[in-house]
């Protein structure tokens, strides 16, 4: 399924694959691989708050500072959450970044092999086989409570609304 008028790039527009999820639906699975090459589903979360921060590449200035800033909350929330950014980038490339950005409290995974969480989210970038930027947070049941899809890649997301989301899953 493909999309348009969803995402653009400077303005341009781009097209996404995947259907459109919606709050309340059931987060769909995923195969992504972390930076030492392990496969991950969101089974492999189960029983926690999940965000996922998603970005086009961590090599970029917004992704480095979403991830980054996701990284400095992470830390700051209450156990039984977990911030995960999903990238098209390489696994080595993911760890590179983690290691010289300080990036420790949170997880980070590529999407690079299958496209699967692109896919199944709705968010794969058919033009440039990227994600397009958003946040997905699922809750403890594996329900979809929050979605964000940033109308141009290229600008930050609204931080503040997802983690006001977060914290009114946690009470």
């Amino acid at each position: 399924m493909e999309r348009i008028n969803i995402v653009t790039s400077k303005g341009n527009p781009l097209t996404l694959i995947g259907a459109e999820l919606k709050v309340g639906d059931k987060a769909p699975d995923f195969v992504a691989l972390d930076k030492d090459l392990k496969e991950l589903r969101l089974k492999d979360f189960a029983g926690q708050i999940k965000v996922f921060s998603v970005t086009p590449s961590l090599d970029t200035p917004v992704c480095n500072l979403q991830a980054t800033r996701f990284n400095e909350e992470a830390g700051k929330l209450p156990p039984g959450i977990v911030i995960i950014n999903v990238s098209m980038d390489l696994p080595f490339a993911i760890s590179r970044f983690c290691s010289a950005g300080g990036i420790d409290k949170i997880r980070t995974l590529s999407d690079h092999r299958d496209a699967s969480f692109g896919t199944a989210y709705g968010v794969l970038i058919k033009e440039l086989r990227l994600l397009a930027r958003s946040i997905f947070i699922v809750d403890k049941s594996d329900t979809l409570r929050y979605i964000e899809i940033v109308p141009d890649i290229t600008h930050h997301p609204n931080y503040e609304k997802a983690l006001e989301t977060v914290k009114t899953l946690t009470k």
